[in-house]
């Protein structure tokens, strides 16, 4: 669109351009940055202490990692969860590595129990390890290849059994 088409579309109906403006930019501000700067570098590497058990990202090293960022309130995590231990599943040469940003133990842990959830997973809580990869909603997933470095980043819920997604796992 020409200056000239922008000044009478502006003349005419100001409100309109700039409700129209308004709407572009939400909709392009919801891209929550599916391209991390990260991309092709190293995975931060983090450390979470969930009780008695203590989960460092470097000792998953020579396996292609899946570290998803989740948590028991979030109706999209809740749904992608049975995909992803069916990946573990079929696929127990990738590490599905759910890390739950919940501050609450307690209801953290009656989730697991109550869906049955059979993943390595840990309660990261203020522990801040998503805050590394820039992830401040979920859910969001990171793909660390063999040698640690982020290959891919997965906004909102993914059927991980999708024949897209498993080719493209496959690949790596």
């Amino acid at each position: 669109m020409s200056l000239r088409m922008i000044e009478a579309v502006t003349h005419r109906a100001p409100i309109r351009f700039v409700a129209a403006l308004l709407v572009a930019g939400l909709l392009t501000g919801c891209n929550r940055g599916d391209h991390p700067q990260q991309l092709s570098q190293a995975a931060p590497d983090f450390t979470v202490h969930n009780g008695p058990q203590t989960i460092r990202l470097s000792q998953f090293r020579g396996k292609i990692v899946l570290v998803n960022f989740w948590a028991t309130w979030c109706a999209p995590c809740i749904d992608e969860l049975p995909s992803l231990q069916a990946l573990q599943r079929q696929r127990p040469d990738i590490q599905v590595l759910a890390v739950s940003i919940d501050d609450d133990p307690d209801a953290y842990t009656a989730f697991l129990k109550q869906y049955d959830i059979n993943l390595l997973s840990v309660r990261d809580g203020s522990q801040g390890a998503n805050l590394k990869y820039g992830s401040v909603k979920v859910p969001e997933t990171y793909v660390v290849d063999r040698n640690g470095i982020i290959r891919r980043k997965f906004i909102s819920s993914q059927d991980w059994t999708s024949p897209e997604i498993t080719g493209y796992l496959q690949k790596l």
